[in-house]
């Protein structure tokens, strides 16, 4: 970062009264002269002051592999009140004849002609919500994880509270598309509300693309969320942080004589205590790994290596001691890469990434295995000052070993036997090339044209797609913009997603395809706000959606639901309003008006997960001596009426084979038929009940108080109090309705995760 070689305090302006602070964005040069400097916050005339005073100050340039470079920064500046004093002296009048003048105040120079700054960097794609570990950091009930702050965004509707995987303006979980510099990774989120895969200290930025996406980004119908990690940097520094439940590092150093930098960092989960206390009947356990050593092989070539991997366990102990696995699950990724620099911000990366998935089933033994190795190329090159060339290839190879066994024997059921056709040892392959440009036609006007083709091949099936992309950005005036985006995408059938080395086979019904529209207006506000209003329209076609595609009044198995194919159709309105939470006062508003659709033969009925409101409300406040307290309020309607038809509920003695004292004896075609006669005779009793049409709506507070303690160079510690759910709120997730019981809502929770922890940097 730059830092000033001198004073940076201006003149106190004349007629001004009181103290003032004044913040400053401004250009520090390659050459540690100020460019452009405007005030975001401060009052007149103290921030014409600040501004007029700015080009003479002199600073270190900021530094990126060690060659200076141009950086925008934020700069405090502090007014304070001059002490009353003498009187200035009187300004001499003309001189009596015969006398000389007394001199007066010399000629300044002419002023310097100003000049334009242009300052190179990669502007978010139009459409795309955007938000920095730094903010994250102050956002309630994220934890300060930067993906966390995902559930916050428009357009995302959460299954459940709290639980870390969505629907992304109608896209089911499973057709959104997780990124990590690139690579494709199953899952960002550790088991059972756990906090993200990578260590926070790592990541730059979190990237949501909810509809037509750069041509980067494709084989995903839904959105895309994209995690860029930290430049390296030349100097030792770390973070460490110790809650209830886990703790986490992170370190990094130069090697070389500053030409390399090695990253190690990670995290593991002790949550025994708090289980015991709270849920004696769980275990849960994950820890996560990271590791990147870089080294400058010249001042425009670098070699790379980033590793990182996560571990997932979750059980239930029964009462009779037997431990039923409910998900254990590992991923490791290995990415080597080559990245040549050009002038004027080009880059050119080579990259080879290899990688391994494992899931097992409920008894711990192997479920399923993926093995992959990828490659891709990506080009970013400057072709003038109005027109930028990004393109690139990437391909896939995986190979999946799957064994689904049947239970004890038991006759397989119409869902069991859809599992089996779903999930199978195969080989699959994708390739694909992409282009794009970025056409700054006027400085007002960006349009971003782009196509990308795709390969995909599964069991001796093949597919070859094309996607074409269009985003535009019109700047009517200074503070209000115009943005569209528009794009085709694709992607081969899908499940649930986030379940590591297990993922539905072939292409048998086809890929899923995917149209994407949105238009909306960006306005710039006074006091550093930003808003965006966007409308948006989803049509998906042949959608493979287990969770969204529950038909009403039926009751079919998520394995045969994974196998309905239909079509998907979702519009709504999305409001967003922002100011850095980094400020004295900051806080957002987001919200999503919508309606998704699902269409499933002559069927037409509300995607099981269809939430009309989705609100999100937050505010954090400075309260000085390093105090920060904020809150979060969250809202959701109710998803559909949804109802799981038990022929016996718990409690029930009531069992519909011949031989009740005969459990473990395997089911006869008899048995199942019986059982799908009592499950429609349930249904029309059901039926006939005055139950609502909607489940209950959801409303959840998160707070967060912090106290952090500021040193020289950057160094900070820090204590944190948050609570996720502190309303303790219990959200209902469908309705149980058995022989006996009748029906009965289920519920969730209340789930309250209080987190007491320290954190320092170094």
């Amino acid at each position: 970062m730059p830092s000033p070689l001198g004073p940076t305090e201006p003149p106190y302006p004349p007629g001004a009264t009181g103290d003032a602070t004044v913040v400053l964005r401004i250009v520090v040069r390659a050459d540690g002269t100020v460019g452009e400097a405007e005030a975001v916050e401060g009052v007149e005339p103290f921030a014409g002051a600040a501004v007029q005073a700015a080009p003479s100050w002199q600073f270190e340039p900021a530094r990126r592999d060690g060659r200076p470079v141009a950086a925008r920064i934020l700069l405090r500046v502090a007014f304070r009140a001059p002490a009353p004093g003498p009187l200035p002296p009187a300004i001499p009048g003309p001189a009596p004849p015969g006398e000389r003048a007394a001199p007066g105040p010399r000629a300044q120079p002419p002023a310097e002609k100003a000049i334009d700054v242009v300052v190179l960097g990669e502007r978010a794609a139009p459409m795309t919500t955007s938000m920095t570990r730094e903010e994250v950091r102050q956002m309630p009930g994220a934890f300060g994880d930067p993906f966390r702050a995902i559930e916050a965004m428009p357009g995302v509707t959460p299954i459940a509270s709290g639980v870390p995987y969505f629907f992304v303006r109608g896209a089911p979980p499973g057709n959104v598309g997780y990124f990590v510099d690139g690579v494709r990774v199953p899952l960002l989120y550790h088991v059972a509300l756990g906090p993200s895969v990578i260590h926070p200290a790592l990541i730059e930025r979190v990237d949501l693309h909810p509809g037509g996406f750069p041509a980067r980004f494709g084989r995903y119908t839904g959105g895309i969320v994209a995690g860029e990690t930290r430049e390296p940097e030349r100097l030792f520094h770390g973070e460490a942080n110790l809650r209830l439940f886990d703790a986490g590092a992170l370190v990094e150093a130069p090697w070389a004589g500053g030409r390399g930098a090695a990253l190690v960092g990670g995290r593991y989960a002790y949550p025994g205590a708090l289980l015991a206390l709270f849920s004696p009947g769980v275990e849960l356990g994950y820890w996560d790994y990271q590791a990147r050593v870089t080294y400058d092989l010249s001042p425009y070539d670098r070699l790379g290596l980033f590793a990182f991997g996560s571990h997932d366990y979750l059980a239930e102990i029964e009462d009779d001691g037997d431990t039923d696995v409910v998900l254990a699950g590992d991923f490791h990724r290995l990415d080597l890469r080559y990245d040549r620099f050009f002038g004027g911000g080009g880059r050119l990366r080579h990259a080879v990434t290899l990688g391994y998935d494992e899931s097992s089933n409920q008894d711990g033994e192997r479920a399923g295995r993926a093995r992959l190795v990828g490659a891709r190329v990506e080009l970013s090159a400057p072709a003038s000052e109005r027109i930028t060339v990004r393109a690139g290839a990437d391909a896939q190879l995986e190979r999946f070993d799957i064994d689904i066994r049947e239970n004890d024997g038991d006759l397989p059921s119409r869902n069991d036997r859809a599992f089996a056709r779903l999930f199978t040892s195969r080989e699959d392959l994708a390739a694909g090339l992409w282009a794009d440009v970025v056409v700054r036609a006027t400085p007002e006007l960006e349009i971003v044209p782009g196509l990308r083709g795709d390969l995909f091949t599964s069991d001796g099936a093949a597919e070859i797609t094309a996607d074409p992309r269009l985003a535009t950005r019109l700047a009517v005036t200074p503070g209000l913009a115009l943005l569209s985006a528009f794009g085709v995408t694709h992607q081969p059938p899908s499940f649930l997603g986030a379940v590591p080395g297990l993922q539905v086979g072939g292409l048998r019904g086809g890929v899923q395809t995917g149209l994407l529209a949105s238009a909306g207006v960006e306005l710039r506000l006074p006091e550093g706000i930003r808003a965006t209003v966007t409308a948006f329209r989803s049509g998906f076609f042949d959608l493979s959606d287990a969770l969204g595609s529950r038909l009403p009044a039926t009751d079919v198995g998520l394995g045969q639901r994974a196998e309905l194919r239909g079509l998907g159709s979702t519009y709504g309105v999305e409001l967003h309003a922002h100011r850095s939470l980094s400020k004295r006062l900051g806080g957002f508003v987001s919200y999503t008006l919508s309606r998704s659709v699902r269409h499933i033969g002559r069927e037409t009925f509300d995607s099981a997960f269809d939430r009309r409101h989705v609100l999100n409300l937050a505010a954090a406040y400075d309260l000085g001596r390093g105090f920060k307290l904020g809150g979060r309020a969250v809202f959701y309607s109710g998803i559909p009426m949804a109802i799981d038809y038990r022929i016996w509920g718990d409690g029930d003695r009531t069992d519909p084979r011949p031989d009740n004292d005969d459990e473990d004896r395997p089911d006869t075609e008899e048995d199942i038929r019986r059982r799908e006669r009592l499950r429609a005779q349930i249904a029309r009793y059901v039926r006939n009940l005055d139950l609502p049409e909607r489940l209950p709506a959801f409303f959840r507070l998160d707070l967060r108080l912090e106290k952090r303690w500021v040193f020289n160079e950057g160094r900070w510690i820090a204590l944190t109090i948050e609570v996720l759910n502190a309303t303790a709120g219990k959200e209902t997730l469908q309705y149980e309705c058995s022989i006996l019981r009748g029906c009965e809502p289920e519920e969730l929770g209340p789930i309250v995760i209080p987190s007491i922890g320290g954190e320092a940097s170094f």
